[in-house]
């Protein structure tokens, strides 16, 4: 595969990842333990709409990467709030992790895709035009 195919696909499915938990597992509530996180970390008053509204921001921030608006900005924007999002989670909520501890070694990983995909990968690329 070239790198341009590499970048391509590996930008579509960084976008899926957003898009399938906003969408699926917090505006659709298909996965319940998110809304039980936000529960946790935040209170339950508002927990659905707090829920919702996150999984909304994660909607967008797909559709965000396939604009290619500003990708540098949308790739560091993507690597503070895992790592942020993560690290809360891993010290407020780390009973209703799915991987338990071990999610921080899969948040790690996806930061380390962004990473790669846009200051590696799209830096081989050269210039767009």
């Amino acid at each position: 595969m070239t790198a341009k195919a590499t970048h391509t696909f590996l930008t579509y499915c960084i976008a899926a990842i957003w898009l399938a938990n906003g969408l699926f597992c917090k505006v659709f509530n298909l996965v319940p333990r998110h809304q039980q996180i936000v529960s946790k970390i935040l209170g339950t008053q508002h927990s659905r709409l707090l829920t919702i509204t996150i999984g909304g921001s994660e909607i967008f921030m797909a559709v965000w990467i396939l604009s290619g608006i500003k990708s540098r900005l949308n790739a560091i924007a993507q690597i503070v709030v895992i790592a942020t999002m993560n690290a809360l989670e891993l010290i407020l909520a780390p009973e209703l992790l799915l991987w338990g501890k071990a999610n921080a070694i899969f948040a790690f990983l996806l930061i380390l895709i962004i990473f790669g995909n846009e200051f590696y990968l799209k830096e081989k690329l050269g210039p767009t035009k």
